[in-house]
Formats: C-alpha cells, structure tokens, sequence
C-alpha cells in the first residue's frame, strides 16, 4: 500500500435504535441521519483524528455517512469526497424489510457470501467494489493519510481483504473486524 489508511463506521442512527432488526431501505424514503449520540461519537472521533493529520476523506454518499464525514471535515478542514463504490451492502428485495426474512433465505454462510439476493449483491460483490475503490485510490496517492467512512459489512470486507483473508476466513465475520458504530481505527496489513 502507498498510503496509511484509517476507516471509520458512521455514527449511531435514530433508524438503528428504533428498526434494529430491519434492513436499511435504499434509496431512503427520508434521509436517515445520525442522532445527537450519533453526532457526539463523530465530534469526539474528529478530535482523535486531528493527531493523525489525515490528507484526505472519501465517504460513502449515504446520508448518515455523509453527516459523519462533513462533522468530521468540519474539525480537521478537509472537503471530503463522496463515493458510491463505498456504501453499505446493496440487499435488493431485502431493503426496508425484516433482518429475519433475509436470514431465512441466506441462512448459509457460503450462500450469503456468494449468492446475490434479487436486485442486490453478495458480500463477494460488495468486496470487489470496495476494493477496486482502494485500488484506485491507492495508484492516485503517494504517502497520504487517508480516512474512509462507510458502512459495518463493506468497512469489514474490506479490513479482513487487506489482511489477506480469504473467502472463506472471510465468511467467519470475526470480531476483530466489525466495528461498532463511531468506531474507527487504522489499518493493518497483511
């Protein structure tokens, strides 16, 4: 890697707290933004990150990820870029609906990494995508410190690829990776 990377999950959400056990929709009915939790978790992360004199941020261009990246640009003054190859994981007719349903019809670990649910995509797919992002990202900058906000599964896929997990390691969603919302930490390689 050329860079020194960082990711952050977006902070905590009026939607988690309330549907808990239901997909985000996508596209939003109305945006979905951080609670003043939320906002707090992402005001004391930016004062983290100030130490870290971060060059650049890309974000997801959802909103609750949008917010968090403009509190956090706000602290460390720098424009973030908004990026749609980083956003949460695509779960077509599953958006909006019960965590259950999906769960029932992806009970398998090897289907719901491989398998795309209808008009969605599979955690291989949301992979790739968040990966060619870093790819390109990391041929464009040279010895830069560069903050990624997204999501809790690309956020994962992504730590665990540039470990060097495998497929299949990658099926285990290991603690290690999964961060909470507000969290964020840097990168290690593999």
């Amino acid at each position: 890697m050329n860079n020194t990377y960082f990711i952050l999950r977006h902070g905590e959400t009026l939607y988690q707290l309330k549907k808990e056990e239901i997909i985000y929709p996508w596209p939003e009915p109305s945006p979905i933004l951080l609670t003043e939790k939320g906002k707090k978790q992402i005001e004391n992360v930016a004062k983290k990150l100030e130490s870290e004199k971060i060059d650049l941020i890309f974000s997801s261009d959802i909103p609750r990820a949008k917010e968090t990246a403009e509190i956090i640009s706000k602290k460390i003054r720098i424009k973030p870029i908004f990026d749609s190859r980083i956003r949460e994981i695509d779960m077509g007719i599953y958006k909006g609906k019960p965590a259950k349903e999906y769960e029932k019809d992806f009970s398998d670990r090897k289907r719901k990494f491989f398998d795309q649910p209808l008009n969605g995509e599979s955690r291989q797919d949301c992979k790739k995508r968040m990966m060619n992002s870093l790819e390109e990202i990391d041929k464009k900058y040279r010895n830069k410190n560069i903050l990624i906000i997204s999501h809790g599964t690309p956020l994962y896929l992504l730590e665990g690829t540039i470990r060097g997990l495998k497929d299949e390691k990658l099926l285990e969603k290991n603690k290690d990776f999964s961060l909470e919302v507000g969290q964020f930490k840097k990168l290690g390689y593999k």
